[in-house]
């Protein structure tokens, strides 16, 4: 039985524009324009737009909201003020990760949760499951399209379509305003490139007029649209997790290096069990490493020892185009967590040599 996969609201323009598309968490999507290394290299040196509207919208509001996103993220909402937003995860009761997500305040009991596109009905039965004070929850998603502008020329392509002052939006915060013409937009500063830029979250009936817009006015600084694949090389490069390859149900977030956004300030979903676990140590963490020669490590590849003993398993890996290297992440043993560490990937019958590496893998712009 085949599953009808939806589409984003521009699905036709990236068709015209030449996108291969293909499935990814239910969607059909873009993957490329022009190639992976070319799209990649443009949001490193210059500007580029992905459209991730597949991505998940929640609206929680009521004097009980803040609340509900404490008892079910990792992270310590209350520290957000108005236009601030925060990286968190959403523990289950066994240890692992319903899904990671961002909060965005609005404004007093009222927030905004951006969840991964293969989780939505999952992560909005999961925090229904917990609403029991009455949060007024609403499902935007198919209602709401997402662009995301990457680069270093991000927002000089930009400026032009907004009255608001975008160089006075530090990482991690945001504006709504009118956008290119459309009213109620949200200009955002978070990012999964490491390459700076912004996000906008607008409402699908102005989503193919700012597409056009922004593409128009980034035309003198290089502009391109961008594919999910220069996306996962991008935020491989910079360590950032993918959700389903180097986290899922089965990761702690301590595992994982996410003990930043774990906070025992508060109670949250299995908050004791996680305490215990920092006090007692995790026995693997996720590590970035480059390849020390030939070879493109790829997910659920085995990580092995000098003597070839396991040590673990690649969860992400890729070519860096920014480094013309093999590089990847996965889960090891803790004694070989620490950068500098020797580890070799299996590849094709091969044990080949790679190094545990700091994150992350290299600068989020190119000269």
């Amino acid at each position: 039985m085949s599953v009808s996969l939806k589409t984003v609201t521009l699905d036709s323009k990236h068709r015209e524009l030449g996108a291969k598309m293909v499935p990814f968490a239910g969607y059909d999507m873009p993957v490329r324009y022009s190639s992976d290394l070319d799209e990649h290299h443009t949001v490193r040196r210059a500007v580029g737009m992905f459209d991730v509207s597949h991505m998940g919208e929640f609206r929680l509001r009521g004097p009980q909201a803040l609340d509900l996103i404490q008892r079910v993220t990792s992270n310590d909402a209350s520290k957000l003020a108005d236009g601030k937003a925060q990286y968190s995860c959403l523990p289950n009761h066994d240890g692992g990760i319903v899904d990671d997500l961002l909060v965005y305040k609005l404004a007093d009991e009222d927030y905004l949760l951006v969840v991964n596109a293969s989780n939505i009905e999952k992560d909005w039965n999961w925090i229904q499951h917990h609403n029991t004070q009455g949060v007024e929850m609403e499902d935007i998603s198919d209602r709401t399209s997402l662009f995301a502008v990457q680069g270093p020329k991000a927002q000089a392509a930009l400026q032009s379509l907004t009255d608001v002052d975008l160089s006075s939006i530090p990482y991690y915060s945001f504006v709504q305003g009118t956008f290119a013409g459309a009213p109620d937009v949200i200009i955002s500063a978070t990012g999964y490139t490491g390459a700076g830029g912004f996000e906008l979250y607008i409402p699908n009936e102005s989503a193919a007029m700012v597409w056009d817009k922004i593409m128009l006015a980034g035309q003198p600084y290089g502009i391109k649209p961008i594919g999910l694949g220069a996306r996962d090389t991008l935020r491989l490069e910079m360590g950032y997790c993918l959700y389903g390859n180097d986290i899922d149900d089965t990761t702690s977030p301590l595992e994982a290096g996410l003990g930043w956004i774990t906070k025992f300030t508060k109670e949250f979903t299995n908050s004791e069990n996680i305490k215990k676990q920092k006090e007692a140590g995790v026995s693997k963490k996720l590590v970035a490493f480059v390849m020390d020669g030939p070879g493109i490590p790829r997910g659920h590849y085995e990580l092995v020892d000098a003597d070839g003993q396991k040590i673990g398993d690649v969860t992400s890996g890729t070519q860096s185009p920014s480094l013309s290297k093999g590089i990847g992440m996965g889960y090891v043993r803790t004694e070989f967590a620490t950068p500098g560490t020797s580890v070799f990937v299996q590849i094709r019958g091969k044990n080949l040599p790679a190094t545990v590496s700091k994150l992350p893998l290299t600068k989020g712009t190119e000269e």
